[in-house]
């Protein structure tokens, strides 16, 4: 019967498709996630988990829901009874410029708080939002799809990072740590941001995880830096030891000391053994 195994070979091809679509949703390290609303059901929600300290998330064409819950794989040495982390998890989102046709909540013991709205073309763009976790709470992210007519451009995608002490090292990582020594170009205001953008000129990069600072050599770069306004920061003369975190991709930092500065303040603090980290000086 030819025809019957034509038949069963389609089928067969069909199911393996299903099963390749099912799986390619998930990055290979589960770390990210990419899908579409189009095979949802009006209603229905469909439960994902990520399992890295940070990822993305694109739904094409939201339909339906969605239930994110974040948990990351941890240590031994920092995992409790009940096999979550022990101590405080900071989680981030950063949605992207084009978000559009859902709404974003976080979840938090059956509760929903908003996050970011359903974005008209007009609406500036949304800024990162960042909630925190105590040990034992139970918290996820949903995602709500809006109703549309016109689907066909609706895309609601987001970045996301978790920051915890699940590392050996926590309190070093936990305190700014030097990125750039250099001097101030020029500073701008983003208004979008409500931040100063600082163009430096490095002399020295410590260490950069993402290419922030491009130059013909690790003694001669250029980047920029995120601040906050209220740090008042302003071009001008002398070198300055730029310290902060990388926060998407993106280097941000509290108000910088000028270098000679903190290095007299850190010579001191090291005599006294009050700082928990080696940091590089010189």
């Amino acid at each position: 019967m030819p025809g019957f195994g034509v038949w069963i070979y389609a089928v067969w091809i069909l199911l393996f498709s299903l099963f390749h679509v099912s799986l390619s949703n998930y990055s290979e390290d589960q770390c990210s996630w990419r899908g579409s609303g189009l095979s949802q059901q009006q209603g229905s929600v469909e439960q994902i988990s990520l399992h890295c300290s940070e990822g993305t998330l694109d739904w094409l064409y939201p339909k339906g829901a969605l239930r994110l819950t974040l948990s990351p794989r941890l240590p031994s040495m920092v995992v409790g009874p009940s096999g979550s982390s022990s101590g405080l998890i900071t989680a981030c989102v950063k949605p992207s410029e084009e978000f559009h046709g859902a709404q974003l909540y976080l979840e938090r013991d059956g509760v929903l708080e908003l996050l970011v709205g359903d974005r008209l073309e007009s609406s500036p763009p949304p800024r990162v939002r960042c909630f925190s976790r105590l040990p034992g709470e139970r918290v996820a992210l949903f995602l709500q799809a809006t109703p549309h007519q016109d689907i066909s451009r609706r895309i609601a995608s987001f970045r996301y990072e978790l920051r915890g002490d699940w590392t050996a090292s926590a309190v070093c990582m936990d305190f700014p740590r030097p990125l750039v020594r250099g001097n101030i170009k020029s500073v701008e205001e983003d208004e979008n941001l409500r931040a100063a953008v600082i163009k430096v000129s490095a002399t020295r990069v410590f260490r950069q995880k993402y290419t922030l600072f491009t130059g013909n050599s690790r003694l001669s770069s250029r980047g920029e830096i995120r601040t906050l306004l209220q740090c008042g920061v302003k071009p001008g003369p002398g070198s300055f030891l730029f310290t902060g975190r990388v926060h998407f991709g993106e280097a941000w930092l509290g108000c910088a000391p000028r270098y000679k500065d903190f290095q007299r303040a850190y010579t001191i603090a090291k005599a006294a053994q009050q700082i928990p980290c080696e940091l590089p000086v010189d």
